[in-house]
This record gives structure tokens, C-alpha cells and sequence, in this order.
């Protein structure tokens, strides 16, 4: 029997539409911001939507394929793909999907996007609500959940975790508990990925200059999260191109080769900390993501040592911290001194990390902005540049099913 080897799927364009605070892009739709996003990524391939006949998104992403392949005028959508991953841990896992799809002939050029246009739709756990405004003093509707995350998340509502800041300050606040992690260390990579913002134009943050010592003086939102240790809230959207290795060769800019991609969870682990009480006690103060970042090195073959600039999920700093354990840059509870040392830093650092300044300084869209940035990264556009950048690691969320992939310049 023939064995046929296998021609790595290879990402070709990338493009966004503006990031703006929620609520500030303007009367644009979170469907139209889609269609830019797409639109951009096809055209900065050197491609056509003619060319286009696979789309893949996450996070229950409200654009739906079938819509966005007849309105954007695709001939034919052979490949049509949602991740199960939850939120933010999806956005890998649906490169990877796009690439399975290529490399097995499914479909030729599949786009993957993320739209999320919070100033229309909310964010988790405000409802759409005031803050200020009077309190309803009739009990609200009961209503039935209508996904078992939420069903799930109902037994834990009751006792105030009803939003993302809190359920993830108890990993990290047990990681602090048991390590001695600080508030400081925090800070200093929040400081550090908005340095990195202040020369991406692109950036939400990019022209807020922000010190260790504004980080220690902003709002508790949650314990031990303060407000600069959150993600922004953001309206905006990108997209992605990945295409096979024949197709990638006749393009204007150089492709950016997926050497590896995993997406999972461990044992037991359902929605995470969020929801899941029944997580093993010796993976409660981490990412969750040890043993998928296992299997990812053993499939590319590389080691925590070979990347260049990495762009990990930065919807909370702790779950940065969790994940640069998970993925080996550092021991478990070493996390901390680790930023201390000024490693994820653009200029001397050992690892450079969230080079456009990630979802703490950037935009928050789902982390897709990650990959796009590590696209620029390896092809010399990013606008902290790491010369000679050959391997990038991308992650997605972190406490809670996750993905991430592994990219390299040809």
C-alpha cells in the first residue's frame, strides 16, 4: 500500500475589522463586522471569494456559515465547522479544524473569523444591564438553562459567581495560596503587554501608557484581579486563511506553516473552575492545559526552547501565568518570579509574548487575534517585531477546555 504523506495546512492571510471599547464602533453590526473581517483576510492572501469554499468559526459564534457563504458569495461551501471548546478555549481548536479540512481535501481555502461586538450583544454576566440603575425590586423570570454550561453554571450563580473575573480568580487565588505568586508579579505582565500595545496601532489601549504602580492602584474587581488584570470589552472582529501547501506557493506574501495543533481537556475537567467542583486537586492552581502542551510538543517535535514569540489567551493575567507553567517555560509555581524576571518582555526577554499587546491592551476577540498576531509575527509585520522569529506558539483559553497550535516560518 502507497503511504501518502502529509502536506502541512499553511495560513495565508489575515485581517481585522477596527477594535473599538464596546459600545464605541458605531451602529456596524456584529454580522457586517464578519463579513469585514473575512473580506480583509481573502484579499490580504492575494486571494478571491471565489476562491473561498470553507468557513469555520468558535464560541458559538452568531454568524452562521450558511449565511456568511450565500451573503459573501462563496460558489460552494464544502466545509462548514463550529468548535465545541467553550468561549475563549475555541479559537485554536478551529484553526485546527480548518486545517484538517485542507489537509484531507474536505475543502481548499477555509476562512476562520470570530466577530464579537459586545456593545450589541453584552458581555457574560451583565445582561445588558446598568450597573447604576435602581434595582428591579420584582424576582426576576425563572427560565429554563438551554445548554448544560449553563445548566451547570446555575449551581454555582446563587453564590455571586456570575462572572468570568470571579470564576478565575480562584484558580489563581489558590495558585497565590499555595506559591506565594503576588499581585506585583500580575502587574507586571499586565505592564508589559501594554508597553507592547503602545506601538500597534490597531491596539485599544495603544496610547494609554500604563505603570506597575496604576496597576496596583486600579479597582478590585474580583480577588486578586484588579480592573487592569481583566481583558478589555471590546466590538470587532478578524479572520484567518488557511490553505494547502500547493496553494500557499503561488501567493504574494510568505505562508506561515501549522506544525502542530491539540485541543482538549483533561479527566473530568467539564467547563473548568467555572462550573466544575470535581477537578483534581493537583490541577486546580493550573491552566488545565498540561497534557494537551504534552502532545503538542511531541507532535511538532519542538520543546518550550525552540519558540521565538508566543501569543497566549490573556482574558485574566493569572490564567498567563497558569499557562506559562502548563506549557514548560517555567516549573509549576514558578510562574511568577518568571514575569518578574522580565522574560515576556519584546526587548531581552527569552520568551516575548502577546507582541500586539493581547487582550489586555489590544481587543478581546476571543483570542483569534492571537493567531493573526502570530501570523505577523513570523512573517516580520508585527509591530513589536522579534528578528529572525522562525516558531510561535498561540493559545487559547486557559481554566477551561483549550486548544493551541504551533506555527513556523518556511
Amino acid at each position: 500500500m502507497r503511504v501518502v504523506s502529509r502536506s502541512r495546512a499553511q495560513l495565508v492571510g489575515v485581517g481585522e475589522s477596527q477594535y473599538t471599547r464596546w459600545g464605541k464602533i458605531g451602529d456596524v453590526t456584529e454580522h457586517a463586522l464578519a463579513c469585514q473581517a473575512i473580506q480583509r483576510a481573502v484579499a490580504d492572501a492575494g486571494l478571491d471569494m471565489d476562491d473561498v469554499d470553507g468557513l469555520a468559526s468558535f464560541a458559538e459564534d452568531r454568524n452562521e456559515a450558511v449565511f456568511l457563504a450565500a451573503e459573501l458569495g462563496l460558489p460552494a461551501l464544502r466545509f462548514a465547522n463550529m468548535v465545541w471548546m467553550p468561549g475563549g478555549g475555541g479559537g485554536c481548536a478551529a484553526v485546527s479544524n480548518a486545517a484538517m479540512a485542507v489537509e484531507t481535501g474536505q475543502a481548499e481555502v477555509v476562512v476562520v473569523y470570530r466577530s464579537l461586538c459586545q456593545g450589541q450583544f453584552f458581555r457574560f454576566g451583565t445582561a445588558g444591564r446598568d450597573a447604576t440603575a435602581p434595582v428591579d425590586p420584582e424576582p426576576p423570570t425563572v427560565q429554563q438553562a438551554n445548554s448544560l454550561m449553563l445548566a451547570s453554571m446555575g449551581f454555582a450563580m446563587p453564590y455571586g459567581l456570575l462572572m468570568a473575573a470571579a470564576a478565575y480568580a480562584l484558580p489563581t487565588r489558590r495558585h497565590m495560596h499555595l506559591y506565594g505568586t503576588t499581585s506585583e508579579q500580575l502587574g507586571r505582565l499586565a505592564v508589559t503587554f501594554r508597553e507592547h500595545a503602545s506601538r500597534n496601532p490597531r491596539a485599544v489601549m495603544g496610547g494609554r501608557p500604563m505603570t506597575l504602580e496604576d496597576h496596583q492602584a486600579s479597582p478590585m474587581i474580583a480577588d486578586p484581579h484588579r480592573l487592569f488584570d481583566c481583558c478589555l470589552e471590546s466590538d470587532g472582529a478578524c479572520a484567518v486563511v488557511v490553505t494547502t501547501q500547493e496553494r500557499a506557493r503561488d501567493l504574494a506574501k510568505p505562508p506561515v506553516e501549522i506544525l502542530a495543533s491539540e485541543q482538549g481537556a483533561p479527566r473530568g475537567y467539564a467547563f473548568g473552575p467555572f462550573t466544575n467542583a470535581n477537578i483534581a486537586d493537583d490541577l486546580y492552581a493550573t491552566g488545565g492545559c498540561e497534557e494537551m502542551a504534552g502532545r503538542l510538543w511531541g507532535k511538532a517535535g519542538l520543546g518550550p526552547g525552540d519558540v521565538d514569540v508566543a501569543q497566549i489567551y490573556d482574558h485574566f493575567t493569572g490564567c498567563v501565568l497558569m499557562q506559562l507553567e502548563d506549557y514548560g517555560f517555567c516549573k509549576r509555581g514558578e510562574g511568577g518570579p518568571f514575569i518578574e524576571s522580565g522574560a515576556l518582555a519584546w526587548k531581552g526577554g527569552s520568551v516575548p509574548t502577546n507582541t500586539h499587546g493581547g487582550s489586555l491592551s489590544e481587543a478581546y476577540i476571543h483570542g483569534l487575534n492571537h493567531v493573526v498576531e502570530g501570523v505577523r509575527s513570523l512573517r516580520g509585520e508585527s509591530t513589536s517585531p522579534v528578528e529572525g522569529a522562525e516558531v510561535c506558539l498561540v493559545t487559547s483559553g486557559a481554566c477551561v477546555p483549550s486548544s493551541a497550535v504551533l506555527l513556523g516560518r518556511r
